[in-house]
């Protein structure tokens, strides 16, 4: 069947486990458990060592495991129905039962016929993998309702050997031939081999009872009734569909149920004469097909599929294109433990195998009729050859087998080749070993001559090895104790190191604490000078509007002197003023009226003069005596006017003062200001500064200790360092002792060949 190209996806053979009953024979034999089946988890643990003595456990995990109390249908769920979908999709599927006799294989793949031939496949609790596939087969392609044909074969391998069990023919020992197929490379074709078109549940299991009564079985001590042969029976499934275009093609898929013999040993089936070759073939084939599964785990260049028929038929089911199961029956009872623990080793090992499986190429209508014409073709020359009675298989056939002839005779020939050359080369050996013989003939005579010589030299020996002894326990000695004091001084450095190491960790510790006393400390002082501002800035507020009050009232104060003072001076002044105006207008008046006086007395005599001269003395005095009574009123303005300029001069002073005060109570506010401002720069340095210190400090006990580690390192080296020197100088001085006692032994061997 060839398979549409293109790789797809590998994935591993899926291996289920299914552990039977106890049986009435294994109760008899007082036989106990020692296999528990684990179906969530997928675990099937083997207990060993007996009842009495120490048990051991050993766990497998497969993809499925199934115990005593699963059901035929609960296996044909699980394992067989999603197969049977893929076989439908155009794959083919493979199904194993491997296991040991009596286990359960047979029951498993073809079960038993209830009486009611009315059940379904669903509800027969006794039918098997093989009926119940057929049956879910035909309902499912009716329920689809597209044309489809169903073939059974059924094969059966005894003694290595092939018969076809659904053959009409009477004559069952007929045995088959199996050839290479041309158009799949991992196929076989079974010349012969029928195939049988079913149509219904009721043909399946005529086809198994005819099965039943050709299928080779014999009584061992652990069947009844063992099948003592391989047994493979394929389903062909051909569908048809009809594409888009309206194009017919055929999809098929090919479905084979196998049911190994049993695995037993020879020994434990009671098997003798012609049932121990039966066991022998079968064992025969089962290795074979384990050497096949461990060459495909462990990915070995040859796979050994032609060392048996039965891995010849199955290569496409083991790391072909195939879809497989492998289901292993296994025995719970202590009797059997050997095989059972064989059987999941066997099992275990087959669940790493990989498979790429493919889709089979759809047929179209034109190639599924050539491909049929061709085989009558095939079948036709076979048949002429046939009635010829000279020859009983086509020319194309015989060609084949001549050309294969041919091969054989030159590898024949080949291997003549190859045994003349050893037979010559064990004549070579031969005469070597003859030499050989008479040269230890003479060896001989030449050791019993040696003998003596050899016992004195044994005896200078042991002189030498007790001298070697004393050198050797000496030398020992003298190294101890230079260990013993490196090893003081190493004691020493470590416990200054350690010293250091602590009074480090106490740095640090004190550095952590003054860290937090700073921390809280900057934290007080923080909070301290923030309310200490707060106070000094209120207090500074106060005083400058207190001090701003005093000088306006004192402004005021000096404002309202100041206007009394000038207005009583332009008082005084006006007064002065009015009276000088007073004062002129009468000198004035009095001037004009003796002037007068004097004009109109012009005319008077000199008599009269002296009488003027007299009223104008009296004028004069009367004018002096108004000046004298004024002049202490001049005066006193003068004194007010010089003491209104001292006071002027005063009230400039202490304006003045005020002005001074002013600025300077503004300087101080503005000194106090940045002073403030300088002391919390400060205090911000200082706090900066300090946590510059502390990062110093930390870096500083890095460095510290790195400088430490680089000590200790450099310490390591140098201690190392004599500690190889002391290994060397005992080294060479144990050399020296053995090259001594190589040298002597030579002297002996010297002395022995001489």
């Amino acid at each position: 069947m060839a398979s549409v190209g293109g790789s797809e996806k590998e994935e591993n053979i899926q291996v289920v486990v299914r552990c039977r009953p106890f049986s009435m024979s294994e109760h008899k034999a007082n036989s106990y458990p020692v296999v528990e089946c684990e179906h969530a988890r997928k675990e099937v643990t083997v207990c060993t060592g007996g009842v009495t003595g120490k048990r051991s456990r050993k766990t497998y995990t497969f993809d499925m495991v199934f115990g005593a109390q699963a059901k035929q249908i609960d296996v044909y769920r699980s394992v067989v129905c999603p197969i049977l979908d893929e076989v439908l999709m155009g794959y083919n599927c493979t199904v194993l039962a491997y296991g040991q006799t009596g286990t359960g294989k047979t029951f498993t793949m073809e079960g038993e016929r209830s009486p009611n031939e009315e059940y379904t496949w669903e509800e027969d609790s006794l039918a098997g993998v093989i009926p119940r596939t057929l049956h879910q087969i035909f309902e499912k392609l009716a329920k689809n309702g597209t044309e489809f044909s169903v073939k059974v074969s059924l094969l059966e391998i005894y003694n290595e050997e092939l018969f076809d069990l659904l053959n009409p023919s009477s004559d069952v020992g007929e045995r088959l031939q199996m050839f290479d197929d041309p158009r799949n490379k991992r196929g076989v074709i079974i010349k012969g081999l029928e195939e049988v078109t079913v149509h219904n549940k009721d043909e399946v299991y005529q086809i198994l009872e005819r099965r039943a009564a050709k299928r080779t079985i014999a009584a061992t001590m652990l069947n009844q009734y063992s099948s003592r042969s391989h047994s493979v029976f394929a389903v062909t499934l051909h569908m048809k569909e009809t594409t888009a275009d309206g194009e017919e093609l055929v999809k098929f898929g090919k479905l084979n149920l196998v049911d190994l013999a049993g695995s037993e040993n020879i020994g434990r089936s009671g098997a003798v004469n012609r049932r121990a070759c039966e066991a022998g073939n079968i064992n025969q084939s089962l290795l074979t097909l384990g050497r096949v599964i461990t060459a495909l785990v462990e990915r070995t260049p040859h796979i050994p599929y032609r060392e048996s028929k039965l891995t010849r038929i199955l290569q496409d089911s083991l790391g072909g294109h195939t879809k497989t199961c492998i289901i292993a029956t296994v025995s719970p009872a202590s009797i059997n433990l050997e095989e059972t623990l064989s059987t999941l080793e066997y099992a275990h090992r087959a669940k790493n195998i990989m498979n790429k499986p493919e889709v089979n190429q759809k047929l179209s209508k034109k190639a599924l009729i050539k491909e049929y014409t061709e085989e009558i073709e095939r079948l036709k020359r076979d048949l002429a050859a046939a009635r010829e009675k000279n020859v009983y298989i086509s020319l194309e056939n015989y060609d084949i087998l001549h050309g294969k002839l041919t091969a054989q005779e030159e590898q024949i020939a080949e291997y003549s080749d190859k045994i003349a050359a050893m037979e010559e080369e064990l004549k070579r050996v031969t005469e070597l070993f003859t030499v050989q013989k008479s040269d230890r003939e003479k060896c001989q005579t030449n050791l019993q001559v040696r003998e003596k010589e050899l016992e004195d030299t044994q005896k200078h020996l042991e002189t030498t090895n007790v001298r070697l002894a004393e050198d050797v326990a000496s030398t020992l000695e003298t190294t101890e104790e230079k260990l013993h004091g490196t090893a003081t001084k190493l004691l020493s450095t470590v416990k200054e190191t350690t010293q250091d190491v602590s009074g480090l960790h106490a740095k640090l510790e004190c550095k952590k604490v003054v860290e937090q006393h700073n921390a809280e400390a900057q934290k007080t002082f923080t909070e301290h000078m923030d309310t200490l501002f707060k106070e000094i800035k209120k207090s500074c507020k106060e005083n400058y509007w207190e001090q701003q009050m005093m000088l306006d009232s004192y402004t005021h104060s000096l404002g309202d002197l100041l206007s009394d003072i000038s207005s009583a001076f332009q008082a005084t002044a006006a007064a002065i003023v009015e009276t000088f105006s007073c004062l002129k207008e009468r000198v004035s008046t009095e001037v004009s009226v003796v002037s007068e006086k004097i004009l109109k007395q012009e005319s008077l005599t000199s008599e009269n003069k002296n009488d003027l001269q007299k009223l104008i003395e009296e004028h004069a005095s009367g004018l002096n005596r108004a000046l004298s009574t004024l002049s202490p009123m001049l005066k006193f303005v003068m004194d007010r006017n010089h003491q209104l300029q001292d006071n002027m001069k005063k009230l400039s002073s202490v304006a003045e003062k005020m002005m001074r005060y002013k600025e300077e109570m503004t300087a101080f506010f503005q000194d106090h200001t940045l002073a403030l401002r300088k002391l919390q720069e400060d205090s911000s340095r200082m706090f900066s500064q300090l946590q510059h210190d502390c990062e110093s400090l930390q870096k500083e006990v890095e460095f510290v200790t790195v400088e430490q580690k680089k000590c200790m390192a450099k310490f390591t080296v140098s201690l190392q360092e004599q500690l190889s020197l002391l290994d060397q100088e005992t080294d060479q001085k144990l050399s020296g002792i053995s090259e001594n006692d190589g040298q002597l032994k030579k002297s002996i061997n010297a002395v022995q060949k001489t």
